[in-house]
């Protein structure tokens, strides 16, 4: 087989009627967002969403090298860039590079929606449901006063929420930290909502199983993270002492790192987030491979308007889809900064019995209010306005503790 250190194709694979990318763009808004533009030489603009919690800064520096390459390249070819943005640079995978990644391929799949007229999930398959479950938040970081914030989330449509199990725990800590998580269960439960509980990767293997034990009688919805990941053997006994439902998977970037937990059998809904495990084309196919193991779908989306239209459209065109996270409102939103603040068709993402309607719109079926995005970054890139880092915790013995 010949070789070549000369690329023979160095804008990819251009056809007579390429559309090439024009420009790429990245955009900081708050809360902890980071907005992906992307436009063609036909003036077509495609928005993405590369939010990598905490390390936005990091992102846009694999940017650099995402602009320098794919613009010229033609933007009908999703797959190619794809694995040239994956393969090329020897050193694949992780959560910086997979999240800009993320960003470029859910930009691209908007921009052929609108190309071709269609949302993107007749692109996916068509549908195979008319609405998608989802899901919000209550109690933050530390959880407390669930039952007003339950209410609340009950009034605005929601059949089910979700709520961290502890706050900050030490790797064996007393069995009493434990009781107020099950209080807690029982209040949200009391006014008919399902809960899934986040055990965060805070709790550790001792408490894990004595916490999982404990919730059994409760019927949560799933227990998320019990462990944290790269524990697969760890979960998978605590997978057969319990019957509870475990979810995990937003710390998976790649079809590669879900394998594992696939093929051990200890998990019964995985959690792929799109903007960071490479968005719709590889979430797509993590989806794909979940479906042979009899595994469900419930994409992790504490993020922007433009990962959770993602994530529904995946949604709408996923068999084993079963429930999605919705940030409206979270506790890391505040005042005028929130999950419909740079939309002009809000309406889209309304809650009816705890369901989103199928989106009818071309591409991802929003529409951003890039006036509003532009303003909102210009704040950030004159320092007038910090990134969001996540708070640092320590025990009273001064040892660091999962956040």
């Amino acid at each position: 087989m010949s070789s070549s250190t000369q690329d023979p194709h160095p804008k990819g694979l251009l056809s007579q009627n390429s559309d090439p990318i024009k420009s790429i763009e990245t955009f900081y808004v708050r809360p902890r967002w980071l907005f992906v533009r992307v436009e063609t030489e036909n003036g077509i603009v495609g928005w993405g969403e590369a939010t990598l919690e905490g390390h936005i800064e990091a992102v846009e520096g694999a940017f650099v090298d995402l602009r320098e390459r794919f613009v010229g390249w033609d933007c009908a070819n999703i797959e190619d860039i794809w694995q040239t943005a994956y393969r090329l640079r020897f050193y694949r995978g992780g959560p910086v590079l997979m999240s800009a990644i993320s960003g470029l391929d859910i930009a691209l799949w908007d921009i052929k929606g609108k190309t071709l007229g269609v949302p993107v999930w007749q692109l996916l398959g068509g549908k195979v449901r008319n609405r998608c479950q989802v899901y919000s938040w209550i109690g933050g970081d530390r959880p407390s006063d669930v039952l007003a914030e339950a209410q609340a989330r009950k009034d605005q449509g929601f059949t089910a929420v979700k709520m961290n199990a502890v706050e900050s725990i030490g790797w064996l800590d007393s069995p009493s930290a434990l009781e107020g998580t099950i209080d807690r269960v029982q209040q949200v439960k009391s006014i008919g909502l399902d809960v899934g509980l986040d055990f965060h990767g805070r709790v550790h293997r001792p408490l894990a199983k004595q916490l999982a034990k404990a919730l059994e009688p409760h019927r949560p919805l799933f227990i998320e993270e019990p462990l944290l990941p790269g524990q697969q053997e760890e979960i998978k006994l605590l997978y057969g002492m319990t019957g509870i439902p475990i979810a995990l998977g937003e710390r998976l970037f790649t079809r590669q790192e879900v394998r594992p937990y696939f093929e051990a059998g200890c998990i019964d809904i995985i959690q792929p987030d799109l903007a960071h495990a490479g968005g719709i084309s590889e979430v797509k196919k993590i989806a794909t491979m979940a479906e042979t193991y009899d595994v469900g779908v419930a994409p992790h989306c504490p993020l922007g308007p433009i990962a959770l239209a993602a994530c529904l459209q995946l949604g709408f065109s996923t068999p084993n889809f079963v429930i999605c996270e919705m940030s409206w409102k979270m506790h890391y939103n505040a005042g005028d900064h929130d999950l419909l603040t740079y939309l002009t068709n809000p309406e889209v993402f309304a809650v009816h019995e705890g369901m989103v309607s199928i989106l009818e719109g071309k591409g991802l079926g929003i529409e951003v209010n890039e006036t509003r995005v532009r303003s909102e970054d210009s704040l950030f890139r004159e320092g007038k306005v910090k990134s969001w880092r996540n708070p640092v915790w320590r025990g009273p013995d001064g040892a660091l503790r999962e956040w």
